[in-house]
């Protein structure tokens, strides 16, 4: 029996128990691992890409964000072009298909890319990989939970359609929290190709869940039911407000409504539709903001985290690790909410409409933003002193095993002839950070070695030349006094070193770490700054352990003065010219809880007031909408940021947050004069017998296709095979699409 015999006899009959059971469809268990293998993939590679393109392609921080939010921008914008290739060419089957395997020749490059042996383009083949992934993803997204409801008869089986989504929405939350816990481990924990982490390995394993996931999809192709293309009724709807809005400028008739403009070329309905969705639109202008603050989970918010101090007890907590609490939070606070939260709320009067709660989302958003602030101002100690404009900086470094005397001039004193002395410790440094400078000082220097040692006869004099903006080193060797540009500059990512050696030859530098591995293996008798992971070490020069079980602080920079006496006996003493990461990194852990419990009033109640506020033709148009407005907040982002018109981070995570509250201000106006879509009137509320019996009046050619096209658009909307589902799977659809939408 046909599906469409099967309703017609159960409208006409009205009654359920005429159905025979059918059994649950196992086409769904691929689907369900399909998209666990997908989201894992997807989630996994986002987690450590922000860390990647600043730690190994050498973006800045800002060049790395950018990257990060235009690809999260795509991710979020080709939906659209995904859900009009499904519905108007190949069909949601063939779609899934030929996009993943785009998808998964993205996931393949990326790591590819990443072997440093293969001496590859790799910042051009990451951008491509990007690129491919985003189209991939963003193909389809739209696909997935609605070729899921495919699968289903209705009314049937609409009992197990709502078990279908609750499994496919465990799939996405299980392939997000795995990915984001394991994937940071791939990366620091495994060392491969001479590395002291393992990207290839890291961006590997997604791409093999990815690959895992078309073979699963293509394995369950025969008990599939595959629907042809339904036609696209995005197209038909741009087309009808493009025909309207030319028409308005040409014509100068008055209408009640612009939209009338194009009654000579489409169906009543349709526009009576469209301008249904314009009054839901409108609402929509302030709410990419939202996912600007959002999105940046992945971005600035783990920079932020991999400044911070991550050891818990012998356990580090890494910083793209911070980004599992989003997913495990969401789990804990939808339930928590529905039970608690809201009855609370609503019995205090805070909320009395949807859109409410969307208005206090919002504001959470931005109360996070402030609390990344004070962390960040809080953290402003350990980044050292940076050399400043107007400015320079002067180091002595003392290469011998005793002490120096330093005369020169009283630098920033009013009195142009005052002079300072100061002792220079053995293997130490002597700095002065604050020194005023217009392009170059230049102060004499007297330097002499300690009476009644080895250093009593060692004298040198002479002029430092101190440049503006920059930090002047200079080293007490054998050989005189050699002048350097130093780097004090806050290590990202594990411990920047320099070694000065005071010695006869070149000599063989290595660090080994507690399991007898090399961090660092270097012939030298100088060296330029270097980086290596954080630990306790041992440091050997030519196979003499010259500091034993010395901790490299995560964050610091250490210069390691090195010292070798007449009898060939080495001595070292490390300098920090950098402090380490001093506060711990679950001091974030407030501002992840905030924003997610932002996330679940604003997102989950979002995709709700869309799908109840929409007509029943173009739901499938306002959820790509919806997916559009993520898009556009990662170009705001990518605006901000490319602006760089604030010179520290604090000042820019306070901007986000009054940006927000501004934003939801606006937001407040216009969701108080919006008026309410009165349900009870709709065919919102009405049962499928209801809506489909013969004696009724038939309905428009848009209400009957929009429907199934809507299943087509998002993941919101799998279960909308008809209009019976219309109402029913909102709150558990808009839940899985808050998932999706956790970029």
């Amino acid at each position: 029996m046909e599906l469409e015999d099967v309703v017609e006899d159960w409208n006409l009959l009205g009654n359920r128990k005429k159905y025979k059971n059918l059994p649950y469809p196992k086409a769904v268990g691929f689907i369900v691992t399909n998209e666990f293998c997908e989201r894992f993939s997807y989630y996994g590679m986002r987690t450590i890409l922000s860390l990647y393109l600043r730690g190994k392609l050498g973006y800045t921080d800002n060049g790395a964000t950018v990257i990060y939010h235009i690809f999260s921008m795509f991710a979020y914008f080709f939906p659209l072009l995904g859900a009009m290739i499904a519905d108007g060419w190949l069909g949601r089957y063939r779609t899934i298909l030929y996009l993943s395997l785009v998808y998964a020749s993205g996931s393949s490059l990326i790591s590819i890319s990443a072997m440093p042996q293969l001496n590859l383009p790799t910042m051009q083949l990451t951008i491509l990989a990007l690129l491919l992934i985003a189209f991939g993803t963003g193909g389809i997204k739209p696909c997935v939970s609605a070729f899921g409801g495919d699968q289903f008869r209705l009314p049937e089986q609409e009992r197990y359609l709502g078990y279908f989504f609750s499994m496919f929405y465990f799939a996405i939350n299980a392939g997000s929290l795995i990915s984001t816990f394991l994937t940071p481990i791939l990366r620091a924990d495994v060392h491969c190709f001479g590395s002291n982490d393992c990207y290839p390995l890291a961006f590997g394993v997604p791409g093999i869940l990815m690959v895992s996931s078309i073979v699963v999809f293509v394995a369950g192709k025969r008990l599939y039911i595959i629907k042809k293309p339904a036609g696209n009724v995005l197209g038909r709807v741009a087309t009808c407000i493009g025909y309207a809005t030319v028409k308005s400028f040409k014509s100068k008739d008055k209408r009640e409504h612009w939209m009338d403009r194009a009654d000579d070329k489409y169906d009543k309905n349709l526009i009576e539709d469209v301008k249904s969705l314009l009054r839901v639109l409108v609402l929509f202008i302030p709410l990419p903001l939202f996912w600007a603050l959002f999105d940046q989970q992945g971005s600035r918010w783990t920079f932020q985290a991999d400044r911070m101090k991550q050891d818990i007890g012998s356990w580090t907590l890494k910083a793209d690790q911070m980004q599992v609490l989003n997913p495990l939070l969401i789990l804990l606070f939808i339930p928590l909410f529905e039970v608690a939260i809201y009855p609370f709320l609503t019995w205090c009067k805070l909320i009395r409409k949807p859109l409410h709660k969307m208005i206090w989302g919002g504001m959470l958003a931005a109360f996070a933003f402030i609390i990344s602030g004070i962390v960040e101002l809080s953290l402003l100690p350990s980044y050292g002193t940076p050399v400043a404009e107007g400015f320079a900086q002067l180091r002595v470094y003392n290469g011998f095993n005793c002490k120096f005397t330093l005369s020169t001039a009283n630098l920033n004193a009013l009195d142009v002839n005052a002079t300072v002395n100061v002792e220079i410790g053995p293997l130490s440094a002597y700095e002065k950070l604050d020194i005023i400078a217009d392009r170059v000082v230049e102060t004499p220097y007297y330097l002499q070695g300690e009476s009644n040692t080895q250093c009593a006869d060692i004298a040198y004099s002479g002029y430092f030349n101190l440049k503006e903006k920059t930090a002047n080193s200079f080293f007490i060797s054998k050989k005189g006094i050699n002048n350097f540009t130093d780097n004090n500059d806050k290590a990202i990512g594990g411990v920047n070193v320099r070694f000065l050696t005071n010695v006869n030859d070149v000599v063989h530098i290595r660090i080994e770490d507690k399991k007898n591995r090399d961090v660092l293996s270097i012939r030298s008798n100088n060296s330029t700054q270097m980086k290596i992971p954080k630990g306790v070490t041992n440091v050997y020069i030519d196979g003499n352990v010259v500091l034993k079980d010395f901790h490299f602080k995560s964050g610091a920079c250490y210069t390691i003065n090195v010292y070798e006496d007449v009898l060939g006996t080495y001595t070292a003493n490390a300098v920090m010219i950098t402090p380490a990461n001093s506060v711990h990194i679950l001091w974030l852990v407030p501002q992840y809880v905030v924003m997610t419990m932002g996330e679940v009033m604003f997102s989950v109640t979002g995709l709700e007031f869309s799908f109840t506020q929409a007509p029943v033709s173009m739901k499938s148009v306002l959820q790509s909408v919806w997916l559009l407005t993520v898009a556009f907040g990662n170009l705001i982002v990518v605006l901000i940021v490319e602006g760089n018109f604030l010179d520290a981070q604090w000042k820019e995570f306070f901007l986000f947050a009054g940006l927000m509250i501004i934003d939801m201000l606006i937001f407040t106006m216009m969701a108080f004069r919006y008026q309410y879509r009165n349900l009870d009137s709709s065919d919102e509320n009405l049962t499928a017998a209801e809506m489909k019996q013969p004696e009724k009046a038939p309905p428009s050619p848009a209400l009957t296709q929009g429907p199934t096209q809507g299943s087509a658009q998002g993941p919101t909307q799998g279960s909308a095979q008809g209009s019976t589902q219309g109402s029913t799977q909102a709150p558990t659809q808009a839940a899985e699409q808050t998932s999706s939408n956790k970029n």
